[in-house]
């Protein structure tokens, strides 16, 4: 019986990137309240607020 093959992506070819970002101190608290009720990582929790929240943007 052949193994199976186990795919690993090189380090950072995980389709994100990293980058910087300058947030409110009061908007950082209440991001940290949230990812210590979920029980998610601050990074995780702003991942998917931006993702459901980039398609309602409306730019006028």
């Amino acid at each position: 019986m052949d193994k199976p093959i186990i795919k690993i992506n090189k380090k950072g070819e995980d389709g994100y990137k990293i980058i910087s970002v300058r947030i409110k101190d009061g908007t950082l608290k209440k991001i940290d309240n949230l990812s210590s009720k979920s029980n998610r990582s601050r990074n995780e929790l702003i991942n998917i607020i931006l993702e459901n929240s980039v398609d309602n943007v409306e730019i006028n």
